[in-house]
């Protein structure tokens, strides 16, 4: 079972939304952020970017700023060569699938003009200038929806999210590996002031650890100096139907219990 500091406030599901798809990559937020976000900022890229994509048809004045070190020219060429590959064995012939071996163009489209994506870890700035930290990332901007999913390095920069915790409306992140760093995340709920927990989801692709509770998880937190919010803990069950999606089809999705 989870520890009940993971059990979200309770906000009403109509005063929720789902943005991006219905698999991985879709994340629950609070409705009211929606309007009043300037920019996403994106702590992590891989190939998807659908949540940003979907949330700007909302707010069409909404910018995106991305930082991914990973996605860079051998990134895209690597993973052509895979996709055609795959192509050839016929696994990908389903007309989508198709389409997503041409994942750069959409890619070239999507981050030109106000949209941005920069070559940098997040972290702490060096002189090589291959990391920056998300107190500089911050440093001009209010009302910002921050995603973090940086595969574990998120335990690294929670210090950084809480020194900028007044300027975000929403915090989307995902942690990884729960059981190791349980004591890392209950600091981090515990000492915030001003984002408090508002949604829990289990990713399903990474699966259960021996306790049965699963090795990955997406919070949403929302500000509460930027949106009322009863802080009274929910009695929902999670996933929520018509709000949460397995990640992966074709694993079952996983039920949350929580330690009274």
């Amino acid at each position: 079972m989870l520890p009940n500091f993971l059990k979200p406030f309770h906000i009403d599901n109509q005063k929720l939304v789902r943005v991006g798809p219905k698999l991985d990559g879709g994340y629950v937020i609070d409705k009211k952020s929606i309007l009043n976000t300037d920019v996403i900022i994106a702590c992590g890229l891989n190939d998807d970017w659908e949540f940003e994509k979907s949330f700007l048809k909302i707010n069409t004045q909404c910018i995106v700023e991305a930082y991914d070190h990973t996605v860079n020219k051998k990134f895209w060429v690597e993973r052509f060569k895979k996709d055609i590959i795959h192509f050839f064995l016929f696994k990908k012939i389903r007309l989508k699938k198709i389409i997503h071996i041409f994942k750069y163009l959409d890619y070239l489209i999507f981050f030109r003009n106000q949209n941005k994506h920069y070559i940098l870890k997040i972290g702490t700035e060096d002189v090589y200038n291959t990391a920056i930290s998300i107190n500089k990332i911050l440093e001009n901007y209010q009302n910002v929806i921050l995603k973090v999913d940086i595969e574990g390095d998120e335990y690294k920069v929670l210090d950084q999210i809480l020194n900028n915790s007044n300027k975000i409306n929403t915090l989307i992140i995902e942690f990884h590996d729960i059981h190791k760093n349980i004591d890392k995340i209950e600091d981090f709920i515990n000492i915030s002031k001003e984002l408090k927990l508002i949604h829990i989801h289990a990713n399903n692709f990474a699966g259960l650890n021996e306790d049965g509770d699963p090795n990955v998880i997406e919070l949403t937190f929302t500000n509460i100096n930027k949106n009322e919010l009863s802080l009274v803990k929910t009695d929902k069950s999670f996933p929520v139907e018509q709000l949460d999606y397995k990640n992966i089809n074709r694993i079952e999705d996983i039920y949350l219990k929580f330690n009274d």
